[in-house]
């Protein structure tokens, strides 16, 4: 018993001592001689081994900037019409090939007309009849008014005679309009083209019955030369619009594809509707497009781009150099000493990446567009290319660095990774500028967590 009691003695003092050497704190480093807390101050600004912090810059410029509005739009043909028979019979001839091109009254195809035909020559023989009767009640009436000079017959007798003329005017000109209708019923076997455009697919074949109440018709035509294109954008955006078509203004309208990449067509914008739609609270819009070359289609669905205003002599920085603080909008301005200042500005429009300043810069500055999670007002930098900051850059480095051909090739390939799918499938959803911004994002979390890290 007294050899357990001393084991346990020797094993308590053992945790104790492994307790109070682990739970020591380390000595803090000395200072090193000489250095002051105003040499630690110096170093503010710069990077963790005091060396000048690397970014990217870019000049501004004067230049001229378009507004656009982006929407989503559907084609839709000028006109559309359904080609149907305005009589009923045997389809006896096609005259068209389907998808081809035809002019307004071009004959499509032939309905029997032997019924037709025989329709006006029964009116035709019913008209020579009545005429005929016409001629000799007319011969009749000269002779009774001769008579009645003569004072031969009763004047009652003429006057029955004269009113059998009129009634047969009558008869003969009720014939000629049963001889004109006979020859409209003919003339509808001849199916035309309402409509100049491009022809569907046929809905019914040779020999077969065709009325004039078939829902479906022969075929369907639309015409696509020139085209329109009905988009919606936002409420906020109308009066814009409307004051640049009242003062006679052509507004400018591209169509895109659905990627938004390639231009599809050029056209003006015809008009806006007459209300907004409390639905979505959005404005639709009717534009005009010639069409020639065929690239749009009814039904298809494009991007359209509105050009609202075009501002000339601005002053343009990229997008990416805008900061925002609680002093409001700012950009990093870099000195000629390779020393940043931070600059209060005015934006004006925007357009894309790019965005006019009104006030607090000037043509041929250099702002700082990446690496501006450390800096602060004084700090020193270098300015750098993407290909030569030190580090692997993340997959939301900003491409405003490099030449244009530069920067798109490396935007290609994030976002080709994006389309893959590693980053998420939200950011998926979202457009091009909004995939832009949210990289950015991820960029400056993932290295204000490696900031973090280091710090510990």
């Amino acid at each position: 018993m007294k050899k357990k009691i001393i084991w346990i003695v020797v094993l308590l003092l053992a945790a104790s001592a492994a307790y109070w050497f682990y739970r020591k704190p380390a000595s803090a480093p000395a200072t090193a001689p000489g250095q002051s807390s105003s040499s630690k101050e110096s170093k503010r600004g710069r990077g963790a081994d005091g060396k000048p912090l690397p970014v990217q810059a870019a000049l501004t410029k004067l230049g001229d900037i378009e507004v656009f509005i982006n929407a989503l739009g559907t084609v839709t043909a000028r006109n559309t019409a359904t080609v149907k028979a305005r009589v009923d019979g045997q389809l006896v001839r096609i005259g068209f090939h389907e998808g081809q091109m035809v002019k307004q009254d071009q004959v499509l195809a032939e309905i029997d007309p032997r019924p037709f035909q025989v329709q006006l020559d029964q009116a035709k023989g019913q008209l020579a009849r009545d005429q005929a009767l016409l001629i000799n009640a007319k011969l009749d009436l000269e002779r009774y008014r001769g008579l009645l000079a003569k004072d031969s017959i009763a004047k009652q007798q003429v006057d029955a005679q004269d009113a059998l003329v009129r009634q047969y005017e009558g008869v003969v000109q009720s014939d000629r309009a049963q001889v004109d209708n006979a020859q409209l019923q003919l003339g509808f076997t001849h199916i035309t083209a309402p409509l100049s455009g491009r022809l569907g697919l046929r809905q019914i074949d040779v020999g077969n019955m065709i009325h004039g109440s078939d829902a479906n018709g022969l075929v369907v035509i639309t015409q696509t030369q020139p085209i329109n294109l009905i988009f919606a954008i936002p409420a906020a955006d109308i009066a814009a619009v409307l004051a640049h078509l009242h003062a006679g203004e052509t507004l400018k309208v591209n169509a895109l594809d659905r990627d938004g990449k390639t231009p599809l067509a050029s056209g003006k914008l015809l008009t806006v509707d007459n209300q907004i739609d409390i639905a979505t609270g959005t404005v639709k819009l009717k534009a005009e497009f010639g069409n020639s070359d065929d690239k749009l289609f009814p039904n298809q669905f494009v991007n359209a781009r509105l050009r609202v205003e075009t501002r000339h002599g601005a002053i343009l920085a990229p997008s990416a150099a805008i900061q925002r603080g609680t002093q409001g909008t700012f950009v990093y301005v870099v000195g000629p000493e390779q020393m940043v200042s931070i600059r209060p500005v005015t934006l004006g429009l925007v357009s894309g990446d790019i965005v006019a300043i009104e006030k607090g810069l000037a043509a041929g500055e250099q702002v700082v567009t990446d690496g501006t999670d450390k800096l602060r007002d004084g700090a020193k930098v270098v300015v750098t290319t993407p290909g030569a900051r030190p580090g692997k850059a993340g997959p939301g480095a900003s491409a405003a660095g490099g030449s244009p051909e530069e920067r798109q090739k490396r935007w290609a390939q994030i976002n080709a990774r994006i389309e893959r799918g590693e980053f998420g499938e939200e950011i998926k959803k979202l457009s091009e500028p909004e995939r832009k911004q949210r990289m950015q994002e991820m960029r400056r979390q993932r290295g204000a967590a490696t900031d973090s890290q280091n710090a510990q």
